[in-house]
């Protein structure tokens, strides 16, 4: 590829997005590079990275480089007679008009964006929020121009992040184009917050989150069962229904806590110094923490995580990415939460 054609056609992208924003359907595009907290004791996924902000003008640049990858498999697919429509022969004739596509991921990700046609998008990396309001606009402002089908944009937000923001930025910020924000709650508890060095109180989440309602985006919090262990599963229960239901989120996402390889709490599971819950009592944690919700919220079980079976054998809750509508599905899911504990029969006892 000559040096213009590299030009045209060059993208950065990250690795990581929530799972409702996976598969073949955001567009991913990268504003910060890895993590600015980075100190979270559960999380491996950018330690030893630094965090750097991107320019709104590098992030432009990406948006415009997408856009010609777009605007060719486009003119491609009116020359072949498919009528801008995306196909294997649309890609396969780029491909080898263009061969070094072949070496990069970024033409596949655009050509799977626009045959899912092209709906949504997602910014990277952890925490785009901290960018300064004005340059967020602008980038947001020129996506949106750039890519006028686009229905919802969607990015990782601290809870922290927001609590500092001025109620009209947020307002400006969703306004220019940011609809849905991704927050990683993971606990109410404040003992077990400050374990985890998570950076944030409860009444920092919830002055956060409550904020990004008000400004008017989609909100999305994520909570980590058994993150407490057997040592703080139940303050970890009730708090976290506590702050849960303060902050009232369009969406409440169960991303089960497993130990990851290169994390602090790895190490320390290792050691033998966080007990996990067994299967029965995770179940149990998350009776106590479900039966704690005043909301109406969205409660989702759309993360890998959420493994456990019911009584025919399948997944016991659905993975769909909307969930359960509380409060008119809450005693639904009590129920299965109760058919799953029935079926784990021979595990430890979990005393209440």
């Amino acid at each position: 590829m000559n040096v213009a054609t590299a030009l045209k056609y060059n993208f950065e992208t990250g690795i990581y997005r929530p799972p409702s924003e996976g598969g073949s359907y955001s567009l991913l595009i990268r504003v910060t590079r890895n993590c600015p907290w980075n100190r979270c004791e559960f999380c491996s996924m950018y330690k030893g990275e630094k965090f750097e902000l991107r320019t709104p003008e590098e992030v432009k640049a990406d948006i415009d480089s997408i856009a010609a990858i777009c605007n060719s498999l486009k003119s491609i697919s009116r020359k072949l007679g498919y009528n801008g429509e995306m196909n294997r022969n649309v890609a396969i004739a780029l491909l080898e008009k263009t061969p070094e596509f072949n070496t990069g991921h970024g033409f596949v990700m655009v050509y799977d964006w626009l045959s899912a046609g092209g709906k949504t998008a997602f910014l990277q990396d952890a925490n785009s929020l901290i960018l300064p309001t004005q340059k967020l606009v602008d980038i947001l402002k020129h996506l949106r121009k750039t890519f006028p089908s686009l229905n919802r944009v969607t990015s990782y937000a601290r809870s922290r992040t927001l609590a500092q923001r001025k109620p009209e930025e947020l307002t400006a910020i969703r306004k220019a184009g940011l609809d849905r924000l991704h927050v990683g709650l993971e606990t109410g508890d404040d003992v077990l917050l400050k374990r985890i060095k998570k950076g944030v109180t409860s009444e920092g989440h919830i002055s956060g989150g409550r904020k990004a309602m008000e400004a008017g985006f989609q909100l999305s919090e994520y909570w980590m069962p058994g993150l407490g262990g057997k040592e703080m599963w139940e303050g970890h229960a009730r708090n976290t229904a506590r702050v849960l239901s303060a902050i009232n989120p369009d969406y409440i996402r169960s991303r089960p806590f497993f130990p990851a390889p290169g994390s602090p709490l790895f190490e320390a599971n290792s050691r033998g110094e966080l007990q996990l819950l067994s299967p029965r009592e995770q179940l149990m944690e998350l009776k106590v923490m479900i039966e704690g919700l005043n909301v109406t919220s969205k409660v989702c079980f759309d993360h890998a995580g959420n493994h456990w079976r019911g009584k025919q054998g399948g997944l016991l809750f659905t993975q769909s990415y909307e969930g359960y509508k509380f409060p008119e599905y809450k005693n639904r899911v009590l129920q299965l939460i109760q058919e799953g504990i029935d079926i784990v029969q021979h595990t430890p006892h979990f005393h209440l």
